[in-house]
This record gives C-alpha cells, structure tokens and sequence, in this order.
C-alpha cells in the first residue's frame, strides 16, 4: 500500500506518486490548521515530490526535510529549486524522523507517512512551547492511532479534520455539485504542545 514510484515528465517537475491517496487537496488545510506563517521553523517528514514543501515555503516558512529514500529527497530539492528557486531556506536530509529528531526549538512538525504515533516523543522535545504537530493519513483506524498517542503525551488541543473535495457544475441557472467526487482524501490531525519534557 506505501510502494510509491518515481516518474520523470520531460521539461516538468519530477513527481514521486502514490496509489494510496490523493494529497494535493489538503495542502491548503495544511496551513490553516498547522497555522503557518512566515519565519516559521518547520520540520516536515516524507517529503515526496516537495509538493507540500514548496506549500510550506510560499508562505515564507524555513523547511528542513527528513525523508528515508534517498531518490525522493534529491527529487524533492530539485523540484523545490526549479519551482521557487536558489533562495528559499530548504533542506533535505536522509533520515528516518522515527529514530529521533536533531533540532530543537522548532515552530512546527509535519508529517505524511504511514506511522506518525512513532514521532510523538521526539516531537515534544523538539517543538518550542506551543509548537504544533500535524501529520496526514490516509486511514481511520491510523489517525485512532496517533491520536491515542497524543492523547498521553504532552500535547493538547488535538483536532481531526476528514479532507473533502467537491466541485460544483455552474451553467446559468444549472447548479448542482459535479457528477464525479473526491469524496475522501484523508485525515489532518494536529496538537499543540501544551508542557515539554525534561531535556
């Protein structure tokens, strides 16, 4: 269900895509619900394609990336450099964010990959005060999950919102939604972190 695979459109952005869900529906709710604004230090992991980076940065964020395989993270950068350019604040390493996160102080931590639950501890100790965690999935039974983590951890303020998509056929007086629906792109949870660990 994860496999993704690697496809290279000559003259366009190189895309990492998976058959396990749409995404690109959520990116707006991505930033209204991890509330992201400019100068913000967010730590995202399962970078893919950099599509959701290159969200993050338009709204003025520094974005470090960890992602686990290798040929995604150089797609990642290089679409990042094509689409915004040399000056953007973005980095990608080869890590697996499950075995610990390296910096500390970060604004917010955002994650799409298939278990975030495992992120929870080291998140507490790398987001500031207040910081906010958000992860995607594409199950409900993942997001019970996660959010039984949260639920003993440091964070509150959890909230789980389903992404829909609708569009609408408008033609003089006919107007009724479109014939075809995304009906389910998948979950966003977020929390705030409420009191850090002992360091």
């Amino acid at each position: 269900m994860w496999e993704d695979s690697f496809t290279l459109t000559p003259g366009r952005l190189a895309t990492t895509t998976s058959s396990a869900h749409p995404r690109g529906a959520s990116f707006e709710r991505v930033l209204m619900q991890a509330d992201i604004w400019p100068g913000q230090r967010i730590l995202e992991a399962g970078v893919g394609s950099g599509a959701l980076s290159m969200t993050l940065l338009r709204a003025g964020a520094s974005v470090l990336g960890y992602e686990i395989r290798e040929e995604f993270a150089r797609v990642a950068e290089k679409n990042v450099r094509l689409a915004l350019g040399e000056t953007v604040d973005y980095h990608v390493e080869i890590r697996d964010v499950t075995e610990g996160i390296d910096e500390v102080g970060l604004d917010r931590i955002v994650l799409d990959m298939p278990e975030p639950w495992k992120v929870v501890g080291h998140a507490e100790r790398a987001l500031r005060a207040g910081g906010i965690f958000l992860c995607y999935l594409p199950t409900i039974n993942q997001t019970q999950q996660v959010r039984e983590t949260l639920a003993t951890s440091g964070f509150g303020m959890e909230e789980t919102v389903e992404i829909l998509r609708r569009t609408w056929h408008i033609d003089g007086r006919s107007v009724r939604p479109d014939h075809r629906m995304v009906a389910h792109t998948g979950f966003l949870t977020s929390a705030r972190l409420l009191r850090t660990p002992e360091r």
